[in-house]
């Protein structure tokens, strides 16, 4: 393949912004920090969408819309909320040519508009659980942008939830976690993920506590890909979110919130990408099997016809497949086109092939290529899509373990941190060596217990702390 992105190994941060150009997933927007998604990156956005949509709704949870504008003063009753947001927002002062009576803040997030409806819709205990969601684009004024990981606006999907007792709001905000966001990071992303639990210093602002999904990128930093807040009764005292109960009483609701992103398109790019571009898990590839007219023959029975029978019969075997027939531009332009999109299979389709009764089947995984029969070539492409899903989770998770290094002190756990990840005991690291990790720029990614399951608090004996450099 000619050479078009930047080496990894060179500059990842070049090959990562030379990937989304030639791949043309994004461009930059006209005002700073936001993005222009284009279809290509959009349709791997859609995938995304649907996939974890099914998820969600599977939980329990509906889909609604609430406002992009929200009135400063409810921002401002949950103080530890609006605190950790404030050098985020972007704020409305004038709307119709004068100035507003009250500034309106842009969606930074929602768990305050929608705390204000909860309490209108929630009277008794048999209106809960309620459980919503909603896809939308939220606003946090990025000082250091980077496209799909940081910018000032993004797309995402946010589940707001209220329930009757603490334990009912834990076991949603950990099923969330892992039926829908662990699940779709390594089942149809590829992505192996740490689950954890966030320090204190590093929760969500205005939760009790916050659980979090962390992937390992093809640089050796950490990407938090997900997370999910237990919110206590913060929101629902600030904003009387309550109701009666089965004795009679009037009690507060426990809340939770949890969210993903276009974040994860910045993920998957940089876990699974390579020299040549994307590489796609096939469960998530928009395109999954790209047949191609390497160059069209004479008569009937040519490449043409032979391309458009494969077709045909690869979507009628379920397969989400596309045909270039583009003959008027070089094919050797086209293949780097789909490798650089990521297509995990081709299917080429040329005279010389053609006239031995074979298509060559590219696999994007490994670059590897087979003469096979035509006849054979759906059976080839089926059996490719689900062993290349499988190798390509395969390869992340080799490649963060052979990255992650066991020690026993906060000095060895930040030299680590340099090339990749380090476990070490909380203990060793605690409030006082968090602080000095960040000054360093590292970061305690999450905590779990010995046994790698998620823990209900830091205060647990015996936990471990991932340290990293991250995104």
């Amino acid at each position: 393949m000619a050479r078009v992105l930047t080496p990894r190994a060179e500059d990842f941060p070049r090959w990562y912004q030379d990937l989304i150009a030639k791949a043309k997933l994004a461009d930059n927007g006209p005002v700073r920090g936001t993005m222009v998604i284009r279809p290509a990156g959009y349709a791997i956005w859609e995938r995304m969408q649907a996939e974890m949509d099914a998820r969600i709704k599977a939980a329990g949870a509906e889909n609604a819309y609430f406002p992009l504008f929200i009135p400063e003063s409810y921002l401002k009753r949950e103080a530890e909320h609006v605190e950790g947001f404030s050098p985020e927002l972007a704020v409305v002062t004038h709307g119709g040519g004068k100035q507003l009576a009250e500034p309106v803040v842009v969606r930074p997030t929602s768990e305050t508009v929608i705390g204000e409806f909860m309490a209108k819709w929630i009277d008794s205990y048999r209106d809960l659980p309620l459980l919503l969601n909603q896809w939308a684009n939220v606003v946090r004024w990025e000082l250091r942008p980077r496209v799909f990981l940081r910018t000032s606006e993004f797309l995402w999907q946010e589940g707001h939830t209220a329930h009757a007792t603490r334990s009912d709001a834990r076991a949603y905000a950990r099923k969330i976690l892992h039926e829908a966001y662990e699940d779709l990071m390594v089942n149809v992303l590829g992505i192996p993920v740490v689950v954890g639990l966030k320090t204190a210093r590093e929760r969500f602002a205005g939760a009790t506590a916050t659980y979090t999904c962390e992937g390992m990128m093809g640089d050796g930093k950490a990407l938090q890909l997900g997370t999910s807040h237990e919110l206590g009764q913060n929101f629902a005292k600030a904003f009387d979110i309550s109701f009666s109960s089965a004795e009679g009483g009037r009690e507060h609701a426990w809340t939770t919130s949890w969210g993903t992103s276009t974040r994860m398109l910045g993920g998957l790019i940089m876990c699974h990408g390579d020299d040549n571009g994307l590489r796609v898990p096939p469960r998530l590839a928009p395109v999954q099997a790209y047949v191609m007219i390497v160059k069209d023959g004479e008569g009937p029975g040519g490449p043409a016809e032979a391309a458009r029978k494969l077709y045909d019969a690869l979507r009628d075997a379920g397969v989400r497949v596309a045909l270039d027939d583009r003959t008027d531009t070089a094919f050797g332009r086209r293949a780097v086109d789909a490798e650089l999109r990521g297509y995990p299979v081709r299917v080429e389709v040329g005279p010389r092939d053609l006239a031995a009764g074979n298509a060559v089947v590219v696999r994007r995984t490994d670059g590897s290529k087979a003469a096979t029969p035509v006849a054979d070539v759906v059976g080839a492409v089926l059996a490719a899509l689900e062993a290349d899903q499988q190798a390509l989770h395969d390869q992340a998770l080799a490649f963060r373990q052979s990255h992650t290094v066991e020690v026993a002190s906060l000095a060895e756990a930040i030299e680590a941190a340099a090339t990749g990840w380090a476990k070490v005991p909380w203990s060793a690291v605690g409030v006082e060596g968090e602080a000095e990790a960040n000054a360093q720029g590292v970061t305690v990614r999450c905590l779990l217990r010995a046994d790698g399951s998620v823990p209900d608090s830091e205060d647990e004996p015996d936990l471990r702390a991932i340290l990293a450099r991250a995104y």
